[in-house]
């Protein structure tokens, strides 16, 4: 049974840790991310971006794929379904299609038609029981076309829409979304500290997981980081693992070409990925 956000990342908050958010692209990635979880009795959330819900078909696709397979792994740990980075369309077919949490991403947007967006879909989630993020001060990087330059989110600012109800805030703060460049300044935790002070007992989320160092990390979760948010490293274990079994010839079964045989050890790679990020983020056993 899929959940919504709220009660893991409540929880999470309180205790010191930060809940995986893990991008999912097909039924392999979701399997992997899934069995991993329930093996480190750890709470997580299946991301998926508008482009990658257009890839399955459709968000009603990928909320029936993610709710049967749940189900037929016998996945007991609390799982949330959630939008990725979505436009305040994305966010009402994703209600509709039966996500347990969406994220709308107005921090492109004037902050009064943010704000209002915002309102709008904490009262749409109340009454359906599904959580909601909100962003404010865009993450660096592109995310399905969207570009953000990294810009430090406005601590009065992320007090306005933290107010407004929402479960959890994406604060920019120097992160970006893809491969850190090597000139990259590092997290802003002063602007972390302040925002966090501004906000209360809202759990924010950190965005652009990948290649952040572990002690970034660790200090993040302890400024209030309740979720972070992981796609690129498991892309780049995926085509790693992928490619290197092709390269070895192995994907000639003599018989046809076999997809399963193909996919299965970026597969494996998703699922160290997933373990390695469960154990930094401190969620193992927190189910």
């Amino acid at each position: 049974m899929l959940v919504n956000a709220k009660d893991m990342l409540i929880k999470a908050a309180a205790e010191g840790y930060a809940v995986g958010q893990f991008n999912i692209n097909n039924l392999e990635w979701t399997k992997a991310v899934l069995t991993t979880a329930q093996e480190l009795d750890a709470p997580v959330i299946l991301g998926v971006s508008e482009g990658a819900g257009k890839y399955m078909c459709g968000y009603k696709t990928v909320a029936a794929m993610s709710k049967a397979m749940a189900d037929s792994l016998g996945i007991a740990v609390p799982v949330a379904l959630h939008l990725d980075h979505g436009s305040y369309d994305a966010c009402l077919k994703c209600v509709e299609a039966g996500f347990t949490s969406i994220m709308f991403d107005g921090s492109h947007l004037p902050l009064d038609e943010n704000i209002e967006k915002t309102a709008a879909l904490v009262k749409l989630c109340a009454e359906r029981g599904l959580s909601l993020e909100a962003e404010v001060g865009s993450i660096g990087g592109e995310e399905d076309g969207v570009v953000g330059m990294g810009e430090v989110a406005d601590p009065d600012e992320c007090r306005r829409i933290a107010e407004l109800g929402v479960t959890m805030l994406a604060a920019g703060i120097g992160n970006i979304h893809g491969k850190y460049p090597a000139n990259w300044k590092g997290l802003d935790f002063g602007a972390l500290d302040n925002i966090h002070k501004a906000t209360g007992s809202v759990p924010l989320v950190l965005h652009g997981g990948t290649g952040i160092p572990q002690d970034m990390i660790r200090k993040a979760i302890s400024l209030g980081v309740a979720k972070i948010n992981v796609n690129t490293e498991c892309q780049l274990s995926f085509q790693a693992a992928t490619r290197a079994y092709i390269e070895a010839g192995k994907d000639l079964q003599g018989k046809g070409f076999d997809p399963r045989k193909l996919l299965a050890p970026g597969t494996e790679a998703i699922k160290a990925t997933v373990r390695e990020k469960i154990g930094l983020f401190g969620s193992a056993g927190k189910a």
